[in-house]
């Protein structure tokens, strides 16, 4: 009779450790082979066979070769092509590519007048999903490192110390427990970054549709996603094609003349990501409760966000601040769409339903949300393109566009709660800043006399007698009486008299 408690006895119906029967699962039972529907099932991702085993000499190589870090990117790049060309993703034909560099040279054309940034003269380039997830993918490595190495850790962390000795003994032949599950996590990861980033490439329609340049200094257009985006809109689709076209000229125009914007957008993600903490416990307490027999569970656990970071506070209002500054961009590129397209009938409603897309949060909300804990939503959009339309009114076209010279000049959360106050507020601090730099010249220039605090008295080098009075500045202005003495009003110092020097 088998022995349940004696898992050596060399009876291959006796029941084995969870642990070690769901890393057997995967790893393909001891015999050194790899499962990777299994991996796949623990990722979250479609059990389809033929795409595992094309996966399986990739995965295979990642687990025998060494890693320059927790998460394996080539897999990430591989799996987003391989999710990208799964639903048919057709060449860019010639007279693709013909239509969309026409669409984005009028549509150059037609912003010149609309602000004071000059064109870019890029070439506009037409792209397939693929296209775009080749152009993009290093920028979403760099977006979801941070994260992804931490995740990748703590995981790993977690799982090797529950670990039975014998199995920790067995994976110490394979690099030791703790490189073995970061592996794991990693390739878990990678597989889930590729597995957004391929989703996304079949909803964005631009190189900045998300406001944020994943393709610095390239502009283009998928044609297969701009088709699909206007389908039932009855609306012809050359129009489509040049209203989203203008949107993203007028995104590549700003994020090339404004060069602090790009780094500035991208810094306060990579800043937001580096200061999330991992909440150990609540792992431990997740891994204590997850079934490894079954690697639904895992998923499950994924999915309810057991294994996503908490933000805290600071994270909070870092993520109004990056939330504010995507509100200003998305509505300034509004703003400036609109009015480049005013002579198309259909404009008003492609710019309906495009602020509907992204003011919901898009396409970008299902790529950051599960792999960083970050939506970036421009909520705010209509506030924002309120603002914008009320500064080109008041400032002018070149007015408004001088606030993006530096991130101080922008307007703030607080400009958008009431955008017709913003000039009242601007003038306020710009008369103060004003006081601020008189008041430094006339320091400079010697107009100012110094005193002692202490003792009401002039300062050393002053000339004997009596401190003037608030109505009796030696140089013929009004200054307070030195605020160290009494003051005091009298026939020694009669209003009009000058002290002497």
């Amino acid at each position: 009779m088998s022995n349940p408690s004696n898992p050596s006895n060399g009876d291959d119906d006796t029941p084995k450790d969870p642990l070690s029967e769901m890393l057997g699962r995967m790893f393909g039972g001891g015999e050194g082979g790899f499962d990777p529907q299994e991996l796949a099932k623990a990722a979250g991702l479609p059990s389809d066979p033929n795409a595992m085993a094309m996966m399986m000499q990739q995965v295979q190589a990642m687990f025998s070769s060494s890693s320059d870090g927790p998460v394996n990117w080539q897999l990430a790049h591989e799996h987003a092509r391989r999710v990208a060309a799964a639903d048919n993703d057709p060449s860019v034909t010639a007279l693709q590519r013909r239509s969309v560099d026409e669409a984005l040279k009028l549509a150059e054309l037609w912003l010149d007048p609309v602000t004071d940034f000059p064109s870019t003269n890029q070439l506009g380039r037409a792209w397939s999903r693929a296209e775009w997830v080749e152009a993009t993918m290093g920028t979403w490595r760099r977006l979801t490192e941070p994260v992804a190495m931490s995740i990748a850790k703590a995981l790993s962390d977690v799982i090797s110390e529950q670990l039975p000795e014998e199995m920790k003994s067995m994976m110490g032949m394979m690099g030791g427990p703790a490189s073995m599950l970061q592996n794991v996590g990693g390739a878990m990861f990678g597989m889930q970054l590729g597995q957004a980033v391929g989703a996304l490439s079949k909803d964005v329609l631009g190189s900045t549709d998300i406001g944020v340049p994943l393709a610095e200094g390239r502009m283009a257009l998928l044609p297969a996603n701009v088709a699909a985006f206007g389908e039932g809109l009855d609306v012809p689709e050359q129009e489509v094609q040049l209203f989203l076209a203008v949107r993203e000229a007028a995104h590549v125009r700003l994020f090339t003349h404004i060069p602090w914007l790009t780094g500035h957008l991208l810094g306060s993600i990579e800043r937001y990501a580096r200061g999330i903490h991992i909440d150990m416990d609540k792992i431990e307490e997740a891994a204590r409760d997850i079934d490894p027999t079954n690697p639904e569970s895992l998923q499950g656990a994924l999915s309810q966000g057991v294994f996503m970071p908490q933000r805290t506070s600071e994270q909070d209002a870092a993520l109004v601040r990056l939330e504010t500054t995507l509100a200003l961009v998305e509505g300034w590129v509004d703003e400036l769409t609109a009015a480049a397209t005013a002579n198309l009938p259909s404009a008003g409603s492609l710019r309906e339903m495009v602020r509907r897309r992204r003011a919901t949060g898009g396409p970008a909300e299902h790529a950051f949300a599960p792999l960083v804990g970050l939506e970036l939503r421009p909520r705010r959009l209509r506030d924002a393109a309120t603002l914008w339309a009320m500064l080109a009114e008041e400032r002018g076209i070149e007015g408004r566009d001088a606030l993006w010279q530096h991130p101080d000049l922008l307007p703030t959360a607080e400009d958008l709660d009431d955008p017709a106050g913003f000039s009242g507020r601007r003038r306020l601090i710009e008369s103060s800043e004003a006081d601020v730099d008189a008041a430094l010249e006339r320091l400079l220039a010697g107009d100012f006399e110094e005193t002692d605090e202490d003792t009401g008295a002039a300062a050393p080098g002053a000339a004997d007698g009596p401190a003037p009075t608030s109505n009796g500045g030696t140089d013929g202005t009004d200054r307070p009486a030195p605020s160290g003495g009494d003051e005091q009003d009298g026939p020694d110092t009669p209003d009009g008299d000058t002290a002497p020097r």
